[in-house]
């Protein structure tokens, strides 16, 4: 071996070297400025849901909300981008759907009840006239056959002897029932195909307990399907605030860690989510970074929006959430072009995103709604 080839060779070991070391500090500070970050002992409120700080003379603090922007249809996708600022013109303030009337094929049928789980407002409600009572024991094992058309959730109440509505069930007898097939949901409206899956096999249910199912004509059906589908697009909406990085990025592991013990809930799916202290979700978190990746640079916060009541704060605890992330980790809340969010534009959020509830009501499809969680699915 020549003088320059074992030259080579040690220059090319110590920049091996190097490089090794390298990383493994950028590790290394990656995972104590998230351990720096989360190792205060005091009680952060802002990450509790539902909780905020006051104001010094009192009062609740104004709420300040983020870039509102379109999901795609799968709403786990948390690499969903925000478009412009959602600025509503004259025209755009009424997005009132074209419900119509609702879908029953007779005056008979029960008016609509949020309990019940078929909705005359979103559902294609049918009634099925039984030539005599039917104990639920002997229906539920022919209607528990149909339980989807498509992507379409069915399904079936019984009136009993009382003039009282109820899922069929076990031990009740039944005078009258009731199918119900959703009209829209995020994907797509309820489609012939689908119309025609159902009435087929919606018969043979009927032949086989001795009833007469009174089918409303297919094309009002197909019409006040897209009418829903049409409201369900325009009231899809996320709201996203990020958290970019002002150093060195931060440590995955050591993060979701933190992130657990502040009450983030990991989900098998790789998201983060908040809970809303009853069984329902805030909004969630994404590092957006690859299942082998070691550190990120950049947070995203999600909020679902009509599937978050208003009363429930989910905007207003994000933000608050947001911000106590970006102090303890050394970042800034950011838009998706990484242009700072001010509190003005935050502020300008808020009014959309109130005339967005109030659009909801309006439809009587409130966020956070039994209504709004079927259709928004």
């Amino acid at each position: 071996m020549t003088d320059l080839q074992t030259s080579l060779f040690i220059i090319g070991g110590a920049f091996l070297v190097g490089v090794i070391s390298y990383n493994k500090w950028q590790e290394y500070k990656a995972k104590k400025s998230v351990e720096r970050a989360f190792s205060g002992s005091h009680d952060d409120v802002l990450m509790t849901p539902g909780k905020a700080p006051a104001k010094e003379n009192g009062e609740a603090p104004a709420r300040h909300e983020p870039k509102l922007f379109e999901p795609e249809l799968d709403t786990d996708d948390m690499s969903a981008l925000p478009h412009d600022d959602l600025e509503q013109s004259a025209e755009q303030q009424a997005i009132e759907p074209q419900l119509g009337n609702p879908v029953t094929a007779s005056a008979s049928a029960p008016p609509a009840r949020k309990d019940l789980p078929v909705d005359e407002l979103i559902d294609c409600a049918i009634p099925l006239a039984l030539e005599a009572p039917v104990r639920g024991d002997k229906a539920l094992p022919a209607l528990q056959t149909l339980r989807h058309v498509g992507n379409k959730p069915i399904h079936f109440i019984g009136e009993d002897a009382n003039g009282e509505w109820e899922p069929v069930a076990h031990g009740g007898i039944y005078t009258t029932l009731l199918a119900g097939v959703q009209l829209a949901n995020r994907t797509n409206p309820l489609n012939e195909i689908e119309y025609s899956e159902l009435v087929t096999r919606l018969r043979q249910i009927a032949d086989d307990l001795g009833a007469e199912p009174d089918l409303p004509d297919m094309s009002e059906v197909m019409h006040t399907a897209r009418g829903l589908h049409q409201f369900v697009i325009e009231h899809d909406a996320q709201l996203g605030v990020n958290i970019q990085s002002n150093g060195a990025p931060w440590a995955i592991s050591t993060l979701l860690a933190a992130l657990t013990r502040q009450g983030f809930d990991a989900r098998p799916e790789g998201r983060m989510v908040m809970s809303d202290g009853d069984g329902g979700l805030l909004f969630s978190l994404s590092t957006n970074a690859t299942a082998v990746a070691e550190t990120t640079s950049r947070l995203t916060l999600l909020l679902d929006v009509p599937r978050v009541a208003p009363d429930r704060d989910g905007y207003g605890a994000m933000v608050a959430c947001a911000r106590s992330l970006a102090a303890r980790l050394g970042g800034v809340l950011v838009d998706d072009s990484n242009q700072p969010l001010a509190d003005v534009q935050l502020a300008e959020i808020a009014g959309q995103v109130d005339a967005f509830y109030r659009e909801m009501d309006a439809a009587e499809i409130p966020a956070g709604s039994i209504r709004a969680l079927r259709l928004f699915s």
